[in-house]
């Protein structure tokens, strides 16, 4: 009888024995630090330097962690605002992101938030423009391609343009840029590059083409 009683014990006791340290090592496997809860998730974005400071038409992403119908991107406008949910459009321009990030949860800790935790990424940076005048298609200011945002090609662009209209002289284009020591004035032939007979000309942000009308 003592040992069916000390047989029919066993497997409790083994029990026992196993199952406390199975349970204690999973909570271990899944736990979460409270730091690790509390920052917002990155957004993806363009590595910045180090004291960036955000200028109109850059591209921003604003998170507020736990608060996802507050979470908003877009370009700040021309004016460097940045339209933002509850708080309306708020002035981001001349500020580094850790600047942003203190404005954003100084003004949403006033009347909407309790501590909140916010992060300001940016996206991409504010859009570099030429214009382009005279004979083309569709003169006017232009975005420099993502691809080439330093410059690019006289004949790219204005193939941007929408090409030379039916009295343009691509020998008689001028191209304006700006400077320290004053406007720079260009003259180019433009029509030897299409017949490949030199190297092309570099249009810069901020540049001005004028292209000419045919005497002719």
């Amino acid at each position: 009888m003592a040992i069916a009683l000390a047989l029919s014990l066993l497997p409790e006791f083994l029990l026992a024995q196993i199952v406390p340290g199975t349970a204690a090592s999973r909570p271990a496997a899944a736990s979460t630090s409270p730091a690790a809860a509390s920052a917002p998730t990155s957004t993806g974005g363009v590595s910045a330097p180090a004291g960036y400071v955000l200028s109109p038409t850059d591209q921003v992403a604003v998170e507020v962690f736990g608060e996802d119908d507050l979470r908003t991107s877009g370009r700040l406008n021309p004016e460097g605002n940045l339209s933002v949910p509850l708080l309306g459009s708020i002035h981001l321009a001349g500020l580094t992101l850790t600047q942003a990030v203190s404005k954003l949860t100084e003004l949403y800790s006033r009347d909407y938030l309790v501590n909140p935790k916010i992060n300001v990424t940016l996206l991409s940076y504010a859009k570099r423009r030429f214009s382009i005048l005279g004979q083309v298609n569709r003169p006017g200011s232009i975005d420099m391609p993502d691809s080439s945002p330093e410059g690019i090609d006289l004949l790219e662009a204005i193939a941007l343009a929408g090409g030379y209209t039916r009295i343009a002289s691509p020998e008689r284009i001028t191209v304006r840029r700006q400077s320290a020591g004053g406007d720079q004035i260009f003259k180019v032939n433009a029509k030897r590059f299409t017949k490949g007979k030199g190297g092309g000309f570099l249009v810069e942000p901020g540049d001005t083409i004028n292209v000419g009308e045919s005497i002719f």
